[in-house]
């Protein structure tokens, strides 16, 4: 019980420190939200909002993550190289996944994870049956494990739902390689994460934005690994969607690398 307490008393400190000052960074950009960081050497979560922080909602792109490892697992690729087909224009839903014009050709793993790609992951996941995709979840204890929604892309519509902090321990076992994954697998969305390698640390990461409710909901998760340090990150914000802001996907990685760079992290 004594250890509970101590780590309860902990993150409440640790959130009373970090809540003005992330507060103030989420108010510049005229957004809510909150930014979960994770000290793996400590074992210390840093917050600006508990309550947010473990409030689950749809995950977006962020689940091309896992989702990757899904197919890679079940061989619907064989690797991040090989090309899924071109739908053609006429099966693209544009007023669901926009107009992008430059992603209308066959197209990598890697690129589709790079850019991503909404059409490819929806072919992806024909490959796979909702049962399927529900043994690895809960395997990987990993989101709601609600699937219910009508067609393939769960990730972006319907009740399917993670928190901040699901996102975290997702990539803790992804980092330590403890999900129902082989290394090979493990290795080949590890490179596909890499978004910035320096001298002092390599960070991986994935962003993700759809829409419930009214509300936009912009993701960006990923984690530092600088030496022998690793420190985990979920930055989720929203906002209603008929306020206009030309900020909000910009200020998912603005507010974090503020709050890594305040922590020393970058």
């Amino acid at each position: 019980m004594r250890i509970i307490i101590t780590c309860l008393l902990q993150l409440a400190f640790l959130t009373l420190n970090a809540q003005n000052t992330y507060q103030s960074l989420l108010s510049e950009c005229k957004v809510e939200g909150s930014v979960t960081v994770y000290n793996y050497q400590t074992g210390q979560y840093i917050t600006n909002d508990v309550e947010d922080s473990n409030r689950p909602t749809l995950p977006a792109s962020t689940f091309k993550i896992i989702n990757s490892l899904i197919a890679l697992e079940n061989e619907v690729l064989k690797d991040d190289k090989e090309l899924v087909p071109w739908i053609g224009k006429e099966n693209y839903d544009e007023s669901k996944y926009g107009n992008r014009p430059d992603t209308y050709r066959d197209m990598s793993l890697a690129d589709a994870f790079k850019f991503s790609v909404p059409w490819v992951y929806v072919e992806l996941a024909k490959d796979l049956s909702k049962e399927q995709y529900k043994e690895v979840l809960a395997k990987a204890a990993y989101g709601n494990n609600n699937l219910s929604v009508e067609g393939y892309d769960f990730w972006n519509f319907g009740g399917f739902a993670v928190a901040p902090v699901d996102q975290i321990k997702m990539l803790i076992g992804l980092y330590e390689e403890k999900l129902p994954f082989s290394k090979r697998s493990f290795g080949i969305v590890k490179n596909m994460m890499v978004e910035e390698k320096t001298d002092n640390y390599t960070l991986r990461a994935k962003t993700g934005w759809t829409n419930k409710d009214g509300r936009d909901i912009g993701w960006w998760v990923g984690y530092v690994e600088k030496g022998e340090e690793v420190y985990f990150f979920a930055t989720r914000i929203t906002k209603n969607r008929n306020e206009k802001n030309d900020q909000f996907l910009g200020c998912r990685k603005h507010i974090t690398r503020k709050v890594l760079q305040e922590l020393g992290v970058l």
